[in-house]
């Protein structure tokens, strides 16, 4: 049976040898006893009863600076970094904190850039370690901004598009979709839509590897989704790279074990694939269509905490023929707490704009790109203004 993870607050003592263990084996404890402890905040991640994890963070006005973040070699892997972060991060905007840095080790920069934050320093060398300051703006996380996400969907590891949801009605348009996504960073691109179309349709996730090849070789922020069925899944998922899990079917047909992630990973990992057809919830790939209204979902998931909404109208996906604004603004009119990001029939920039206009928090472009009715010129040139 899996042991139950929480976070809570620790004293410093309790943060000392893991800070050791894992960041100067070897060393001293009083080499990792910081000057300033007394008036930081230390966290610590338990599986069960074992102190598995643990970050310091240390509040100075409107920013924030966390330091040792560490885990134990034996829990690397199961997401208990982020899950630190994550609790970090909230802590912060509750008490209006505008931005968070630490010093990362080279070896973690990775790791920082997919939670968004950036580079703010030169890299120097302390103690024979490689380290550079990075910094998250969180004050503008919590404004209203408007996101352009490209779409990569994948069916036997090669780029391709389906119109209306029909696995029949596919068009292959790359071989290769790691070319693809370096193409959209080069103009500018800084988040990504992933779909397993395979995984969709199997009930697990089957194309990791091209996950894996474009979170490893872009610095893309990368959400997935597609075959998310299970712990194994979400592991699978985040183990090779990506920042953010898009989850659908699980939602509609196991709520509680959804739930139960948004609580473990934080709502700001796992997001809410909501898929319509005709403003019922469809599942599986976009297979199976519901009796299950899309205002009945959404009330009973933002009543759980769910707030990051993805919505696919499958009657205008890859049709070209204009997004469904009368019914995001329905959804938005109903449910103006949640940052919501429109999929399906865009078709131009106009279309790109209405969107925005109507108040959503972003809009997912696949076909539109690929048949060149929004060419990279145009979408570079929005990126830069």
């Amino acid at each position: 049976m899996a042991q139950s993870v929480q976070i809570r607050k620790i004293n410093t003592e309790d943060t000392l040898q893991l800070r050791r263990d894992v960041l100067y084996p070897g060393a001293d404890l009083s080499f990792v006893h910081l000057p300033h402890d007394a008036d930081g905040l230390h966290f610590g991640l338990f599986e069960g009863d074992w102190l598995s994890g643990v970050v310091s963070l240390f509040l100075q006005r409107n920013t924030a600076q966390f330091r040792k973040l560490a885990v134990h070699p034996a829990c690397q892997g199961k997401g208990y970094g982020s899950m630190l972060m994550e609790h970090i991060e909230q802590l912060c905007r509750k008490e209006h904190i505008a931005r968070i840095w630490c010093n990362a080790r080279d070896t973690a920069e990775g790791f920082y850039l997919k939670r968004g934050y950036a580079y703010d320093g030169a890299p120097f060398i302390k103690d024979n370690i490689n380290f550079r300051k990075m910094a998250l703006q969180l004050d503008k996380q919590d404004g209203k901004t408007f996101t352009v996400i490209p779409a990569i969907d994948i069916i036997d590891g090669k780029c391709v598009r389906l119109t209306q949801g029909d696995y029949a009605q596919k068009k292959v348009y790359n071989e290769h979709p790691l070319e693809v996504a370096k193409a959209f960073e080069s103009i500018g691109v800084e988040r990504l839509h992933l779909v397993d179309l395979d995984g969709a349709k199997k009930g697990a996730v089957v194309n990791w590897k091209v996950l894996e090849a474009i979170a490893g070789k872009t610095n893309l922020v990368v959400d997935f989704g597609g075959g998310i069925k299970k712990e194994e899944d979400l592991r699978i998922v985040f183990e090779n790279g990506a920042a953010l899990a898009t989850i659908g079917s699980i939602a509609v047909k196991d709520a509680e074990l959804f739930f139960g992630w948004v609580k473990r990973y934080g709502a700001d990992k796992i997001f809410l694939g909501a898929d319509v057809k005709e403003e019922k919830i469809a599942v599986g790939g976009w297979l199976e269509t519901t009796e299950l209204s899309i205002f009945d979902f959404l009330a009973a998931n933002v009543e759980q905490g769910v707030h990051n909404i993805f919505c696919t109208d499958i009657a205008k996906d890859g049709l070209l023929q204009g997004p469904s604004i009368e019914l995001y603004k329905k959804i938005l009119e109903r449910f103006p707490q949640i940052s919501f990001v429109a999929s399906g029939g865009v078709s131009t920039m106009a279309d790109v704009h209405a969107l925005q206009e109507t108040g959503c928090s972003g809009v997912i472009v696949g076909k539109a790109i690929y048949e060149e009715r929004i060419t990279m010129k145009e979408l570079e040139a929005y990126l830069k203004n």
